[in-house]
């Protein structure tokens, strides 16, 4: 078994999500931390546990950001972090599925990642060993208690349920 840690300067979590029920604004979070432990000969044998900083959101709109971290959605002087850690892992074509717990807002859901094959261990220039690993999901922002949202004068509404999540997460491994 092997133990990695995220290389946060070469990772994402971003999502996107409909706005006035016309485009997508897309976004994601700044800093985030967490561990990986993976046995490349066994890829059943995989645990993944990622902590993000909620204030670290950044929707390229200073105004859109402060409303996003107020109480109105992710109240980040409450809860402070998002966290997912995995249960389970299944094959699932090229790729896996991994369940796990999805917590934000102060509600955890189980939730399903697609996840692409872990990518081989590489070393960099300066000696370190590292993977990466890319996954997609999709939930309803309502579930976790992010309910705040504007009717529209032309009907519909100002912010979509549907949050799409993308992680693109490289890992340095551990000695």
């Amino acid at each position: 078994m092997s133990k990695y840690q995220i290389d946060p300067s070469h990772s994402s979590a971003s999502f996107s999500v409909k706005h006035m029920m016309i485009a997508k604004v897309h976004g994601g979070f700044e800093k985030m931390s967490g561990t990986l432990v993976f046995d490349p000969a066994n890829p059943g044998k995989f645990n993944i546990d990622v902590k993000i900083e909620a204030n670290s959101i950044n929707s390229r709109e200073e105004k859109r950001d402060a409303h996003l971290k107020s109480a109105d959605f992710f109240d980040v002087e409450k809860y402070p972090f998002i966290t997912f850690k995995s249960q389970k892992l299944e094959k699932s074509g090229d790729g896996f599925k991994v369940i796990g717990d999805l917590a934000i807002h102060g509600v955890s859901k189980q939730v399903t990642l697609e996840m692409e094959s872990p990518s081989e261990e590489v070393k960099d220039p300066w000696g370190n060993i590292k993977m990466a690993v890319s996954g997609t999901t999709k939930i309803k922002r309502k579930d976790f208690g992010l309910t705040w949202n504007a009717a529209l004068e032309t009907g519909g509404v100002l912010v979509g349920d549907d949050v799409n999540i993308s992680l693109d997460i490289q890992f340095v491994k551990q000695a």
